[in-house]
């Protein structure tokens, strides 16, 4: 395997590390001190976007939502012609492909990936949407780095995040109205019966997206706005994405 670069290290970044036994092969930047995370993973901890993504052959991004352009456009002043950079965030299409034309202006390569599924448990097998010119190319670079799940939909910058945002309205829609459903059940001393009265399965469900937005409701807050710039973009208007952004934030919060 050759080196490459993790720009961002979180939940998904050290999962797909340890998952992958990447190791020193794996240079890492974040801007928070992840210095634990990476003695604990064995990647090696770059001090700068710079150090990390110069001359490596990959280049994959996990940053946040709202550093995702931001990201992109530093590597392309130190990646090298040639270089392959997978945009693994949660954007809007036109996000992306802002993004794409930072990276194809320095000569490299840029893929738009669309996580389709929590990267936990599923870690190297979770879905992989990506699409981009040579796409194939980017399907088989991603296998080498120990993806099993990619699939490659369209050799257009755009298509891959166009699927995954417009996904996000329903099922990050139907997590708030479950934390809405959930905290008016509780005020009103009922819950235990209105989940009975949904069918088998529904408490499970949901505790688990409660827990899901309690842990990550800023992350998909901010993912929501990319879907609500998707939908304007495509002249949608956004009525029931803006209140999923409120939600999923206050159960955060």
């Amino acid at each position: 395997m050759r080196e490459f670069a993790l720009i961002g290290f979180g939940e998904a970044g050290k999962s797909f590390a340890s998952a992958g036994c990447w190791g020193g092969q794996a240079r890492v930047f974040d801007t928070q001190d992840r210095a634990a995370d990476y003695a604990e993973v064995g990647v090696s901890g770059c001090a700068s976007n710079a150090d990390a993504v110069c001359e490596v052959a990959y280049i994959q991004s996990l940053v946040t939502a709202d550093q995702a352009l931001t990201a992109a456009q530093t590597s392309a002043a130190s990646i090298a012609p040639g270089t392959f950079y997978f945009d693994m965030n949660s954007v809007a299409p036109d996000t992306k492909r802002a993004a794409a034309e930072a990276i194809e202006a320095a000569g490299g390569y840029y893929f738009d990936v669309a996580i389709m599924a929590p990267v936990n448990p599923a870690r190297l097998a979770v879905p992989l949407l990506l699409s981009g010119g040579r796409a194939e190319a980017g399907v088989s670079s991603l296998a080498e780095l120990g993806f099993s799940n990619v699939r490659a939909v369209g050799n257009a910058v755009g298509q891959a995040s166009a699927i995954k945002m417009i996904r996000s309205v329903m099922v990050k829609g139907i997590e708030a109205l479950t934390a809405e459903m959930m905290l008016g059940a509780d005020a009103a001393g009922v819950t235990d019966d209105v989940l009975a009265s949904l069918g088998e399965g529904w408490a499970a469900k949901a505790e688990y997206d409660l827990e899901r937005m309690r842990s990550h409701g800023r992350r998909r807050a901010a993912e929501m706005e990319e879907v609500a710039r998707t939908l304007s973009a495509l002249g949608v208007e956004p009525l029931m994405t803006r209140s999923t952004i409120l939600r999923q934030r206050g159960i955060a919060a």
